[in-house]
């Protein structure tokens, strides 16, 4: 009869100890020690992935000028908006972790893009559903690959078996806190059976050159669920954000080894899957047909690639003692702040007047750089002048009324520009070259003189 053993890790860096600790020596997290049952035993289970034909590597140390360099191609997708994020495609041998909310659209995403290859041979491993319910969910989507396989496993040795047999060109799994090794004697989803399944997999891709997605849940913190050291493992770790509430989704990417961390790719939800939205701005501003007080546009900058949102905002006589401020998509501290501001620096007596501020479309910006919107939009509100549709704003507010400089403000004003607008609003302290753009340029270097060109 083999052994049973336990031992203790912490649930926030994986940390391992033959015995309970009150502070986690690692990261310094208290209470953080859970203990797991770790019961090994022998088996027929063949650890090596290595085909007929592995590549051939040097066995002993190599000067880096003498390491030839790879011409492995990326792998094309066509979802544009997922290949922009990854950096180009998918990179053979490559892990990448995706995280999202329950019902976000994760595993919607994943069938969507395995069902996009047509002449890949992808395995689509799912240990959430059967294979009854993602054929629905796939008879939804207007795509199809004939070599798509469907294998409804959670041990991570019968997987193995059938990877394997079947040698897929691309592996998802959805998702990888419902795997389980016999190897160890635990839950599935617990610190050590998240290790040992994932460390299974990177073993593989790495060692055939295949590439593998790792489905990931996140705890009510918002981060992913398991040891942080599985983001160490992989190499790419992307993070599908969006409300529920609303049609659109972000896949933003928190690490990549293989390009870079500032870009996003954009959806939206509809019946028949994820539709990619090339052009966020057009769908991010409301089409009205008269103009209304309250509302303002601003270009934004999220990752590498500018956006023009509405930003909207509310004021009326406080009802009660204390007034209110609400904010959505917008910081309110920062809102706080710049109501401050304006009544220190303008003399608008926002003391007594309740503040409600919201960014169109669902989204969340924390771009300074929209300051100058959200105050044309409350002093719009607060004196009941509606603002020309045609205008934008771009410029962060100092707390001495002083709007400052913000970054890539070329991209920000092309992209008003591509998108009809007559005027824009920047400060002076932006370096812009002359007579490049066609868009009429206004250059401000105080909030009072913003307010009085704006307002009279």
């Amino acid at each position: 009869m083999s052994k049973t053993s336990s031992s203790f890790f912490c649930k926030n860096c994986g940390a391992s100890s033959p015995k309970w600790l009150g502070k986690c020596p690692a990261c310094g997290e208290w209470n953080t020690f859970i203990e797991e049952v770790i019961h090994k035993e022998k088996t027929d289970y063949k650890k090596t992935w290595k085909k007929e034909n592995p590549d051939k590597r040097a066995l002993k140390p190599m000067l880096i000028d003498e390491v030839e360099k790879g011409n492995e191609q990326r792998i094309a997708i066509k979802d544009k908006e997922f290949e922009r994020v990854l950096g180009g495609g998918i990179v053979p041998g490559s892990v990448i972790l995706i995280g999202g909310e329950p019902g976000i659209g994760k595993s919607t995403l994943m069938l969507q893009v395995a069902l996009q290859f047509s002449n890949k041979k992808v395995l689509y491993i799912s240990g959430e559903e059967s294979d009854n319910q993602i054929k629905m969910r796939a008879e939804r989507l207007p795509f199809s690959n004939k070599e798509c396989y469907l294998f409804t496993e959670v041990s991570t040795q019968k997987i193995g078996k059938a990877l394997q047999e079947l040698e897929p060109d691309i592996v998802i799994i959805d998702s990888i806190q419902t795997l389980q090794s016999e190897l160890i004697d635990s839950t599935p989803g617990s610190i050590s059976q998240i290790k040992e399944t994932a460390g299974d997999l990177i073993r593989f891709a790495k060692e055939t050159g295949t590439p593998v997605f790792l489905i990931g849940h996140i705890t009510k913190d918002g981060t992913l669920a398991g040891p942080k050291l599985l983001e160490h493992m992989v190499d790419t770790v992307l993070q599908f954000e969006g409300d529920r509430h609303h049609v659109y989704r972000i896949l933003r990417t928190t690490k990549n080894r293989f390009g870079s961390t500032s870009e996003i790719g954009i959806y939206e939800m509809q019946n028949s899957g994820l539709r990619e939205v090339s052009n966020p701005s057009e769908i991010l501003i409301s089409q009205r047909d008269e103009t209304l007080s309250g509302v303002a546009i601003s270009a934004t900058i999220e990752g590498m690639r500018p956006l023009l949102i509405e930003t909207q905002a509310l004021v009326s006589q406080a009802v009660y003692g204390t007034p209110q401020r609400n904010s959505n998509g917008y910081d309110a501290k920062r809102l706080n702040m710049l109501l401050a501001i304006l009544e220190k620096k303008c003399g608008l007596r926002m003391g007594m007047q309740d503040v409600f501020v919201n960014i169109a479309g669902g989204l969340r910006v924390e771009d300074p750089g929209i300051d100058l919107s959200i105050i044309a939009a409350i002093v719009s509100s607060y004196e009941n002048v509606a603002l020309d549709s045609k205008i934008c704003f771009i410029g962060e507010i100092g707390l001495s009324g002083e709007i400052r400089a913000v970054n890539r403000i070329e991209q920000r004003i092309t992209e008003a520009e591509k998108l009809g607008f007559a005027t824009v609003y920047v400060s002076k302290f932006n370096k812009l070259p002359k007579a490049k753009n066609k868009i009429r340029i206004i250059e401000t270097a105080k909030l009072e003189e913003f307010l009085k060109l704006l307002f009279g």
